[in-house]
């Protein structure tokens, strides 16, 4: 298993170029079941996720082809010759359980184990399934797999969601894309990702108003055809970077960063004293004082997103004075806290509130990564802290983020991927 070693105390400089979004890509790819035709989709992040769905789908019968030798561009589509998927590839991946809907739409039927992915809350599907039944689809639960059928084609209908789902939005959206009727999502999710979907599918085809907002309007079609899209940059991969930046007082220009998909991000950036300016598709983050504390509360798009809360509990850490982070959308996503104490990190939790009394300086130790997004939060304090930190159990981080080590490097990171049976060395 995969380690990194870095040392900290240099600041990054430089460029970086964001990828394409992770939550994007995994959504677009089981859109491909939705055609015999190829939807053809490029910027594709090289993540492990991508390379799981991609399994996926072949197993459900597709053809799925990597274009540019590199994986970027991906073709998938074909005929369905399976309607099953199986615990061994759903388990490693939650994004998974969005080949519900289009499996049901197109073979008006789909067993699918219940999804696994990273340990930081039930995050249970029931929305998924009420939206389903809503447009007319059997579902019980057998034997750990959710069996789903409908004796016809799915049936538009009015589905109220009691609060926002980006999964349920996504799985129900393209559902319904082939439903007979009209299909209305009340309390939809509002995330990039979520217009991201939808314009793929309008390009393929569907009727789709108001995606972004928190009513959506589908109209069922026959069928849906081929096409050709670009997937959005990664915000999350964007605002990792920029605490990258923040943390060791660095100055870095994102390529394809979009402030306007950040938003309560970069508002909470600005808080801690970093400063932040946008110029057509770079995104430049720098911040040369000590940071300053805050407060954050996790919320749906727009307001914080959880997906970054580990990001900024780290530079909290070394922030001036002392900040509280809410956690109000997964329960068990505080795992990263423990791991930052042993590098010196000050954090008290107590529930669902983290307070956080920010220290001078960390000092490197060694430490385990326990999901995806708390793999880059000692990313982050390592590249602060004094010393040498080895990172662990980054299979998480490669789940989610592409040619991190290179990344970080080019910009003065001292960071070195080390495979287990590879001897340490210094950096």
């Amino acid at each position: 298993m995969d380690h990194f070693i870095i040392h900290g105390g240099y600041p990054l400089c430089g460029e970086i170029v964001i990828g394409g979004a992770k939550n994007s890509a995994l959504k677009l790819l089981a859109a491909g079941l939705l055609t015999s035709d190829q939807l053809v989709l490029s910027n594709v992040p090289r993540i492990d996720d991508i390379v799981t769905m991609c399994v996926l789908l072949k197993q459900h019968g597709l053809n799925v082809t990597d274009i540019s030798g590199d994986g970027s561009v991906l073709s998938v589509g074909g005929k369905i010759t399976n309607t099953e998927a199986p615990y061994d590839i759903v388990s490693k991946m939650r994004a998974s359980v969005l080949v519900l809907g289009p499996l049901l739409a197109r073979c008006h039927e789909a067993r699918v184990s219940l999804p696994g992915g990273c340990a930081i809350g039930t995050r249970p599907i029931t929305l998924h399934l009420k939206g389903l039944e809503t447009l007319g689809a059997n579902i019980t639960l057998e034997n750990g797999y959710i069996c789903a059928s409908t004796t016809s084609r799915l049936k538009g209908g009015e589905v109220v969601f009691p609060f926002a789902s980006v999964g349920a939005t996504e799985n129900v959206m393209m559902a319904a894309t082939l439903a007979e009727g009209r299909t209305t999502i009340v309390n939809a999710a509002r995330e990039p990702e979520i217009i991201d979907l939808a314009n793929c599918l309008k390009n393929m085809g569907a009727e789709i108003k108001g995606a972004g907002e928190k009513t959506i309007v589908i109209d069922g079609v026959d069928s849906l055809h081929g096409a050709h899209y670009r997937v959005m940059p990664d915000r999350i991969e964007c605002g990792t970077y920029a605490c990258a930046a923040a943390i060791t007082g660095g100055d870095l220009r994102l390529i394809n960063g979009n402030t306007d998909h950040l938003a309560a991000v970069v508002q909470t950036l600005r808080h801690c004293g970093v400063e932040v300016h946008q110029t057509d598709n770079v995104m430049r983050v720098w911040c040369k004082e000590r940071l300053r504390s805050t407060e954050i509360t996790t919320e749906p798009y727009p307001g914080f997103p959880t997906d970054m809360q580990a990001q900024f509990m780290a530079l909290l850490s070394v922030a001036e004075g002392t900040s509280k982070v809410t956690e109000t959308v997964f329960e068990n996503r505080f795992m990263h806290v423990p791991e930052l104490v042993r590098l010196g990190a000050h954090i008290d939790v107590q529930g669902s509130l983290a307070t956080i009394h920010g220290v001078r300086t960390l000092t490197g130790a060694p430490v385990k990564a326990t999901d995806l997004r708390a793999s880059f939060s000692l990313i982050l304090a390592g590249l602060v802290a004094h010393g040498e930190t080895i990172l662990d159990h980054v299979h998480h981080l490669d789940r989610g983020y592409e040619a991190v080590e290179r990344k970080l490097s080019a910009c003065g990171a001292k960071i070195e991927r080390v495979q287990k049976n590879q001897e340490i060395k210094p950096v």
